[in-house]
């Protein structure tokens, strides 16, 4: 495997077009800069993958001096999402935007912030946000690997697509 990825790499940044069919997403995570994911016959996104992952919002993990009262003040905070405890400090989801404004908000409180690290969805999650797979009577779980197909273009290439059954 590992040599056809130095292969798609090389072939790609000599300019010729690949197009990468596979259901392992994180492997065209990897390799690919450009996807369409088509669900029921539906084209729901076709573009760069960077922008898609953009677009799905980011997650942040935090760690501060006081997780406890940065919590109350995340929860609080205009902007700040679905802000929880998590194993190493706080998770939350928010715009760069509302970001700052917490930064500003902990400092006022006197809560030093250690660490705030963006986390961008995967192409695996937003596969499933956008092609409603998995979530049906209350499943949370994705469908295994051989349910779905995943086509994708390394860089340079056109769109590929990515089918949702």
């Amino acid at each position: 495997m590992r040599d056809m990825r130095l292969l798609i790499r090389r072939l790609a940044g000599e300019g010729i077009t690949v197009l990468l069919s596979s259901h392992q997403l994180p492997e065209v995570q990897e390799l690919c800069d450009r996807v369409a994911i088509v669900n029921t016959g539906r084209v729901v996104y076709e573009g760069a993958l960077a922008d898609l992952r953009r677009q799905g919002g980011v997650g942040y993990q935090l760690r501060t001096t006081d997780d406890t009262g940065a919590l109350g003040i995340a929860i609080a905070q205009e902007g700040v999402d679905h802000a929880h405890a998590a194993e190493h400090g706080i998770a939350f989801e928010a715009d760069e935007q509302h970001v700052a404004g917490l930064s500003l908000a902990l400092g006022r409180a006197g809560i030093a912030i250690l660490t705030l690290t963006p986390e961008l969805a995967t192409l695996e999650d937003l596969f499933f946000r956008l092609t409603g797979a998995g979530a049906s009577a209350g499943e949370d779980t994705p469908p295994p690997a051989t349910e779905r197909t995943l086509e994708a273009a390394a860089p340079s290439a056109p769109a590929p697509l990515v089918e949702s059954q």
